[in-house]
């Protein structure tokens, strides 16, 4: 946990994307949850590419509006609710500092070149040694550690302490599927996995109805 908050992979996710478009495309922010959702779905700046569905973004969001990290934002004449992120306020960050951190929310760990070059396009960092300086401050405030030099590789990585990113779905050192249980899975029927969608959104209206009324509590 940094700094006593902890985010879900989903809430991580959606809060990198708040940052990256704030930064990157500012005359299309805040997001609606449309917008939010397909950010959170791109292909490309991603890793893992994932399919969020629309009711678990509004979740995510509402996860963000309860820890101070995301505010609705009305536009006069527009129906259309829109978020924007309060990372900068909440975690005391510059602009440089939250690409850095949106970057590793996003994609997971990273070398500080890979970092940079990919940090550099939301915010300027000039030179190898300012990110180094980023990395330096982010460690100091508990929101990024420098890990361990994997096998193979030369360069330390680095990883950000706000919440898993959204690999962190899938159960960590779980076994492979046999041949048989993928062919089964393939076999799942239509219906089987219309059932399954439904449960999945009837849990998910669950969990948001409850996060509504602590925040109006």
């Amino acid at each position: 946990m940094a700094a006593g908050i902890s985010l879900n992979a989903h809430e991580t996710r959606v809060l990198g994307v708040l940052i990256e478009k704030e930064l990157t495309t500012p005359e299309g922010y805040p997001l609606s949850i449309n917008a939010a959702t397909n950010g959170a779905n791109q292909k490309s700046n991603r890793d893992p590419v994932v399919d969020f569905m629309e009711a678990e973004v509004q979740v995510a969001l509402t996860g963000l509006l309860m820890k101070g990290l995301a505010g609705k934002v009305v536009t006069a004449g527009s129906r259309v609710e829109k978020y924007r992120h309060n990372a900068r306020e909440t975690l005391g960050a510059t602009s440089e500092e939250l690409a850095v951190l949106a970057e590793l929310m996003m994609r997971g760990s990273q070398q500080a070149g890979e970092l940079r070059a990919r940090a550099a396009r939301m915010a300027p960092i000039a030179t190898q040694d300012a990110l180094m300086g980023l990395l330096a401050r982010l460690i100091d405030k508990g929101f990024v550690r420098r890990l361990a030099t994997r096998p193979g590789e030369r360069a330390e990585r680095y990883t950000q302490l706000l919440g898993p990113s959204a690999s962190g779905l899938e159960a960590p050192g779980a076994a492979e599927p046999s041949s048989a249980a993928k062919v089964s899975s393939s076999l799942e029927s239509a219906p089987a996995r219309a059932l399954s969608l439904e449960a999945r959104v009837a849990a998910l209206e669950t969990r948001l109805a409850d996060l509504e009324a602590r925040l109006g509590g």
